[in-house]
């Protein structure tokens, strides 16, 4: 399983416990209230669509933080594909425990599943181009590293985590530095200064683009929003391609904007190494997963006849 370097044991449990005292606060009223402390039961999780499962590895947590007697057992993993119909997994155990992890389960699977279904299908779009699917920062508040590692389970890549790990000069930056070669002058100082990291620069015309290549400074040149949407809905990407040509390899492009479904493999033709899509994180379509529960006595589920 692909789990990235920003994924660690005090970040998740960080990040559960944060989720936990929302949901739980201090109990679950109405399960303590209406069901009996040694009931036990199993909960079977579902497909209600079709996509790619992310969060099982959360999920885990979530149930041993609730509940160490929680029992959970998996038959597809992170990063594959699942359909309609279709259970997936199960968790035994406390009836109320389960009742109490229930939605916040529910609710990181969800998400995640949503972000790597979109995700692959973008891949999927650009499978006959070198060019990489890439996320960018604008996900939830608070959920980052999970939307990123969704991304990643969904087979894209990511941008930087944040503005520590690397950077990106855009065009406020370069009017407040007083212009582009000013911005990139005191971009490569500091890195000189303070360590090595990367740098990207935003251009949005040819001569930004030249100025950039001029100064040798760039790691990355970001072409920004240099795809237009045409009146039937297809991409003109013809900005995009003489950004591409004027280039010619000598530092890895970036496009971004108007990065959709439709449009991202006429993006991927021009041959631009990476493409970045908010969409991927900011508008996320949850994946329909439920979680069926079944009471269960000394051992033996007792189901409806």
């Amino acid at each position: 399983m692909d789990v990235p370097y920003y994924i660690t044991d005090e970040v998740l449990e960080r990040l559960i416990e944060t989720a936990l005292k929302e949901d739980v606060g201090e109990g679950d009223v109405t399960t303590e209230a209406t069901v009996p402390e040694d009931t036990q039961a199993e909960a079977r999780f579902l497909a209600k669509a079709d996509g790619i499962l992310a969060g099982q590895a959360v999920a885990d947590r979530v149930f041993e933080r609730v509940d160490p007697r929680i029992s959970v057992a998996w038959s597809r993993t992170d990063g594959q594909s699942i359909f309609s119909g279709t259970v997936f997994g199960t968790a035994e155990g406390p009836a109320r425990s389960l009742l109490t992890a229930e939605r916040l389960v529910l609710n990181l699977m969800q998400r995640m599943s949503g972000i790597a279904t979109k995700t692959r299908r973008f891949v999927n779009a650009v499978r006959d181009h070198p060019a990489r699917i890439l996320d960018t920062r604008k996900t939830a508040p608070g959920l980052r590293v999970i939307d990123k590692w969704a991304v990643r389970l969904g087979g894209g890549e990511n941008h930087r985590l944040g503005l520590h790990d690397m950077m990106l000069v855009k065009d406020n930056h370069i009017a407040a530095a007083g212009g582009i070669e000013a911005a990139l002058a005191a971009a490569d100082r500091y890195r000189h200064r303070m360590g090595r990291v990367d740098i990207e620069v935003e251009t949005r015309t040819l001569d930004e683009i030249r100025a950039v290549l001029d100064s040798g400074v760039a790691d990355r040149i970001l072409l920004d929003n240099m795809v237009g949407l045409m009146a039937d809905g297809r991409a003109d990407v013809s900005r995009l391609q003489e950004a591409v040509d004027l280039v010619a390899g000598r530092v890895p492009t970036e496009a971004s904007g108007n990065v959709t479904l439709a449009s991202v493999r006429a993006i991927a033709g021009t041959g631009v190494s990476f493409i970045s899509s908010g969409a991927l994180t900011h508008s996320v379509e949850a994946l329909d997963i439920s979680l069926q529960m079944e009471l269960t006595t000394r051992g033996s589920t007792i189901r409806p006849a």
